[in-house]
């Protein structure tokens, strides 16, 4: 009885409410049936008393006019009207409606109306109507006459007759719409009962369980009266508050469940957060691996631990730091083959777990369990989808890894790997930097110092020379190029040391450059103006050093070569930048100095400097009329500051 689908139908209150409805429906209909037949019947029936009625009046209409010799078409449509009349009587007109009560005597004295006009009336009007002798007619209109009072007598007494029948069914029709009338407030009445009884005393019995259960009374029960729908309803209730009742008896120890799983949840979320925190920071890789395994450890309660770095080329696994491990055991497993050892396993195996090392296969020695640990688990360093590495936890005790540590610790071991493998990339990159500026330094060392290293050793050899042909002459004229190749040498070390040594101070380049253009003024007695124009972002501090170093450059070539009087800088800051030096020296042969590239290193440095910044630079020079560099940044390679 659980479930509404399985009730019998019979005990069903969809069923009764209907089977109730179908009753009274049909009593209904039945008697209101019956009051429209009466009504219908009565309405034939005084038509029928109206043509009965008629039929006197046409009898003594007929007399006079066959006593005042009327004209014969007068007196044919008044008998052929006196038979229609007859006739509708005598078989009735449904549509009408127009019939005789369906009573034996008034049939009978409708037959003997019928019969007196059709063997007394109708034939002495027809024979008055036809004869041609005057004392025949006057006969025969006396006979007719004689003969009237008896037929209207029989006339009136079928007209009693019906309306008497009437009479009847006007009495039984009103007795039917009282009766009628009863049966409605009856069926409203036990329809009301058979509501209050079926639907609204078990509504109200539910409706005050449920109230009083929201005033927290789980005791409360709904008595189980019926097996219709409420019946279920109230065996669902019951069963409901069963296990609300129940659940209630085991809410707090759900509560302490759900509290616990949260704090293991939290103490997930922040040991996740607190270690990728650390490792997001600049660290050796050292100090991330043995910074992560301390923390691991101690949020795992776990007694040992390393951390294995793979040697893809040779395939061995290095310990990089450890914890909780015994230096003989270091010692001896401080390198070994990937598939030696359980940390080595996880490498292609994934996770390896051992609970308990006595389950395993004792015939195989394992370090760890001779060193005293009874549980161990080994998890992967991962970085861009490749193992590079292991780290694994060791436990005195047995030690259960749940599925939620599991998944963190995988993780963590994705984190470790992403910090290390950045970490190989930022060493890298300073190489590959480191390597570039050293580039930058040989050749601005071959283009300053050892060509004038070579000139001073050309000079040299020719003092050389000259001492030994003893001419002082050649010694004297010698000795002061010596002086000057020396000093200009100098000044070159001097300049580079300081292009080197060059900083941004708060990233403010306007200034740098005024600086950068203010020492060569100082440094070649030669005219410099800037003008920096445009209100744009500031370049990022790379590109702005970069830029910086061009200009020095550039300045260096026009003090070197150009021997202009005045330099003019103008510098275009809005979406895109540019950068533009223009001397008025000797200026020089671009195809000269593209076919003599090799000695013409600072311009190969500028070129170079250039591409760091993914800018464009071109140099513009004529003989005899100045020089002109011009660097673009576009507004897509600039770096956000």
């Amino acid at each position: 009885m659980s479930n509404p689908a399985l009730l019998p139908v019979s005990k069903s209150i969809t069923f009764r409410i209907l089977m109730t409805t179908i009753i009274g429906l049909s009593m209904t209909l039945i008697a209101i049936g019956y009051t429209l037949l009466l009504s219908w019947q009565l309405e034939g029936g005084a038509a029928a008393i109206n043509e009965a009625g008629s039929l006197r009046m046409r009898s003594f209409r007929l007399a006079l006019t066959l006593e005042h010799a009327q004209q014969r078409q007068e007196i044919e449509t008044e008998l052929e009207q006196f038979n229609s009349t007859i006739a509708d009587l005598n078989s009735g007109d449904a549509k009408r409606p127009l019939f005789l009560p369906a009573n034996t005597d008034i049939m009978v004295q409708m037959q003997k109306v019928q019969k007196g006009w059709q063997e007394h009336m109708q034939k002495d009007a027809v024979t008055a109507l036809h004869e041609q002798d005057a004392q025949r007619r006057i006969a025969a209109v006396t006979k007719f006459r004689e003969a009237l009072p008896p037929f209207v007598d029989d006339i009136n007494r079928l007209v009693s007759m019906v309306e008497v029948e009437l009479a009847g069914k006007t009495t039984w029709l009103r007795l039917c719409q009282t009766i009628l009338i009863f049966m409605s407030l009856a069926a409203s009445i036990a329809m009301l009962y058979l509501l209050y009884l079926w639907i609204i005393g078990p509504v109200n019995r539910m409706q005050a369980g449920i109230a009083r259960m929201s005033e927290d009374d789980l005791s409360v029960r709904l008595p189980v009266e019926t097996e219709d729908e409420f019946g279920v309803l109230a065996l669902a209730f019951n069963k409901m508050a069963d296990h609300v009742q129940s659940a209630q008896r085991t809410l707090e120890q759900r509560v302490m469940d759900k509290t616990q799983k949260l704090q293991a949840q939290n103490h997930e979320v922040s040991t996740l957060y607190e270690i990728a925190a650390f490792l997001a920071g600049q660290h050796p890789i050292e100090e991330l691996c043995r910074g992560f395994l301390h923390r691991i450890m101690q949020r795992i309660q776990a007694e040992g631990g390393t951390v294995r770095i793979l040697d893809v080329v040779n395939d061995n696994m290095h310990i990089t730091v450890h914890e909780g491990i015994s230096e003989q055991m270091i010692e001896e497993e401080h390198c070994i083959k990937k598939d030696d050892c359980l940390c080595g396993s996880a490498v292609t195996q994934g996770v390896v777990l051992v609970k308990d090392f006595r389950q395993l296969n004792q015939q195989k020695i394992y370090r760890c369990q001779d060193e005293g640990f009874f549980s161990i688990a080994v998890f992967q360093i991962v970085a861009r989808q490749q193992v590079i590495g292991t780290f694994s936890l060791h436990f005195d005790k047995e030690r259960s890894v749940t599925g939620e540590e599991c998944r963190l610790l995988e993780t963590l071991g994705q984190n470790l790997g992403i910090a290390i493998e950045n970490q190989r990339l930022i060493a890298r990159e300073k190489e590959f930097a480191v390597s570039q500026e050293r580039n930058l330094l040989a050749q601005g060392l071959h283009d300053s110092i050892a060509q004038g290293l070579n000139f001073l050793n050309l000079q040299v050899q020719m003092l050389e020379d000259s001492m030994k042909r003893q001419q002082m002459q050649e010694i004297a004229d010698i000795v002061p190029l010596l002086r000057a190749g020396v000093e200009e040498s100098y000044e070159d070390v001097r300049e580079l040391l300081l292009n080197f040594r060059t900083r941004l101070q708060d990233s403010n380049l306007e200034s740098e450059m005024r600086n950068v253009l203010a020492k060569f003024e100082r440094q070649s007695s030669v005219h410099g103006e800037i003008e920096i124009v445009g209100s744009g972002a500031p370049l990022a501090p790379e590109q702005q050093l970069q830029v910086l170093f061009i200009l020095q450059e550039a300045l260096s070539n026009i003090r070197k070569h150009a021997q202009a009087h005045s330099v003019r800088v103008r510098v275009d800051n809005t979406r895109d930048f540019s950068l533009t030096v223009t001397d008025d020296g000797n200026g020089f042969s671009m195809q000269e100095a593209e076919q003599k590239s090799e000695a013409h290193v600072g311009l190969r440095i500028m070129y170079e400097r250039a591409q760091r910044l993914s800018a464009q630079l071109d140099i513009a020079s004529t003989p005899g009329h100045g020089t002109t560099i011009s660097l673009h940044l576009p507004r897509e390679e600039r770096l956000v500051a």
